[in-house]
């Protein structure tokens, strides 16, 4: 009787092995600074007892020190706790329109799938005409039309950003609408609000999960673009857009820590996104 076995481990490719753990610690390092940024954009202003917006004209324009921490902008107010209170406003546009995003195109996909013919048709033609206008021109139009509120903001990402979302849902949906056991369960009587809800919404949640993902850098430098240029948020409203925006003319009179604390938040956080994102991408591959 033959011993071999059934099944038998496949060996790893030289320096495999270190590729994998290398990976998944560099996820780790980016969640946990995720976490990091998230609390400190909380609970900075309830920490410090101060409101970031509060102005101190004595203390206007202090360089990083003990005096200012991460230094102070023209009006006195911290740089430190600006940057806080702007990952937070930032952070929440961000989700809010990746939620957004995600949801409209998601519905649009299945949408697409489920009612076929020139429904399918017109969809796409729309995803294909809001593609081929330049984000930021449309996303410029939306907000001035809307006023430039947090809502406008949230809604001119969202409408501008959706169509990603369709396509993936769309592609996944597809193939299931023309599997064969669903059009035998068709033939025998599956109505159409069960085919979506028991077949094709369990099978598009994780893409448009990870498309929801994926969107929010993506709109973390759309609401910093549209503020930096002066037509997103409101200053009193300090988004890392709105700090960009009025500290780019600080830069001119030394006062560097005005643009570069912000910028520096800007970046690690998109930056740690997209490291984990692309950990989850990447985990258990060669």
């Amino acid at each position: 009787m033959s011993t071999t076995p059934l099944w038998r481990p496949v060996p790893l490719l030289p320096g495999q092995a270190a590729i994998r753990p290398g990976r998944q610690t560099w996820r780790w390092l980016a969640a946990g600074f995720l976490v990091l940024l998230t609390t400190v954009a909380l609970l900075a202003p309830v920490i410090s007892g101060f409101d970031p917006l509060t102005v101190d004209y004595p203390r206007a324009s202090l360089p990083p020190g003990p005096g200012g921490l991460l230094g102070t902008d023209p009006a006195g107010r911290s740089v430190a706790l600006l940057t806080a209170s702007g990952l937070r406003i930032s952070g929440t546009v961000a989700l809010a329109a990746a939620v957004l995003a995600s949801v409209v195109g998601a519905v649009a996909g299945v949408t697409a799938v489920v009612v076929g013919g020139w429904v399918d048709q017109l969809l796409m033609r729309m995803v294909d005409a809001v593609n081929t206008i330049p984000h930021l021109l449309l996303g410029i139009v939306l907000v001035v039309f809307f006023r430039g509120s947090l809502v406008a903001m949230v809604l001119a990402i969202a409408l501008t950003h959706w169509t990603q979302v369709a396509r993936i849902v769309r592609a996944v949906a597809l193939p299931l609408r023309d599997a064969e056991h669903l059009r035998i369960a068709a033939v025998l009587g599956l109505l159409r609000r069960d085919l979506v809800r028991w077949h094709l919404v369990p099978a598009i949640l994780p893409q448009a999960a990870i498309g929801c993902a994926l969107l929010v850098p993506h709109a973390v430098w759309h609401e910093a673009t549209l503020s930096f240029l002066g037509v997103g948020l409101a200053p009193h409203q300090p988004s890392l857009g709105v700090l960009l925006n009025t500290g780019q003319q600080a830069v001119f009179t030394g006062a560097w820590w005005q643009v570069a604390v912000p910028a520096l938040a800007l970046v690690s956080v998109t930056l740690a996104i997209t490291v984990l994102l692309r950990g989850r991408r990447t985990a258990g591959r060669p």
